[in-house]
């Protein structure tokens, strides 16, 4: 049985050996127009790398070309998987940032309204401790003293206008003009003007006028750039209509130090100008009755 089939297998071999001649002829003359000597070996040959590139090459264009988005089924588009991933981090990450602000913004909005700051406020930094002064009887002398001294505080400028009140835990404090100018509208509380407008040159430094930290830096719709410091004794000083913010919120900065660049951002603004608040005990006071712009 192994003789036939070594004589098959030498008889196909011997096959593919042989030399042929492919002729392409003129069929009416018989003239030879082209011929071509092959073996089928070469045939066989050539035809499988003709196959074997075919194949690599589509293999390439799948790969490295984007025609693979066009097969389908298929799922191994691993760069647009990466920007939606990033595109929902960015979404919850926006998500906390606006709440975060919207708790920030009802604590300044308590804070300026006089109610008690909520539990989750860090006061530590923020707040002084005085001590309760000790109860001993005062003299004869001592009380006439201070019924002189009452009389002469009665004109004193380091009192608010209503209620004749000595705001004397700040009185000490020596408050840093945050922009030297001209003040063109006064502080007027009937009118709903809590503050002094100080108009000076463009691009010139807005300055903190006390130790203090940025609770609020940020924009709104009337007011422009706007930025809130938190002072010692909740005394809050704002600055309003900035070109440009300095600090962010959480910032802690020192008194004279640049915190914004004068503007004319906002609805409520006609020229550059720097609208200043201060805020004692969630009252809005005169800033001039402490400050020399």
């Amino acid at each position: 049985m192994s003789k036939p089939i070594e004589s098959w297998f030498q008889k196909f071999l011997k096959r593919l050996a042989k030399r042929y001649r492919f002729v392409i002829l003129n069929d009416d003359t018989f003239e030879e127009r082209y011929s071509l000597r092959l073996r089928p070996v070469q045939v066989f040959t050539w035809a499988g790398l003709t196959v074997i590139g075919l194949i690599a090459l589509t293999t390439l264009l799948i790969a490295f070309t984007p025609l693979r988005e066009y097969i389908p089924g298929y799922s191994g588009n691993t760069g647009m998987r990466r920007k939606l991933m990033l595109l929902s981090e960015k979404v919850d990450s926006l998500e906390t940032n606006a709440q975060a602000k919207d708790k920030l913004l009802e604590n300044i909005r308590q804070v300026i309204s006089g109610s008690n700051l909520p539990e989750n406020v860090n006061t530590r930094n923020t707040q002084r401790v005085i001590p309760e002064p000790a109860k001993l009887e005062a003299g004869k002398d001592e009380k006439a003293f201070r019924e002189e001294v009452e009389k002469a505080d009665r004109f004193n400028l380091n009192q608010t206008g209503k209620g004749n009140v000595r705001l004397s835990a700040i009185s000490s404090y020596y408050f840093f003009a945050p922009l030297k100018g001209k003040v063109t509208t006064a502080f007027n509380a009937s009118l709903r003007h809590y503050g002094v407008d100080v108009v000076a040159p463009k691009n010139e430094a807005v300055k903190a006028t006390l130790n203090g930290t940025v609770i609020f830096a940020g924009w709104t719709t009337e007011t422009g750039y706007v930025i809130h410091l938190q002072h010692e004794n909740n005394l809050i000083s704002i600055y309003k209509h900035n070109a440009v913010l300095l600090k962010k919120e959480g910032d802690t900065v020192k008194a004279g130090e640049a915190i914004a660049i004068t503007g004319n951002s906002g609805e409520l603004t006609s020229s550059p100008h720097l609208h200043f608040e201060l805020w004692f005990d969630g009252k809005p006071i005169d800033p001039q009755d402490f400050i020399v712009f």
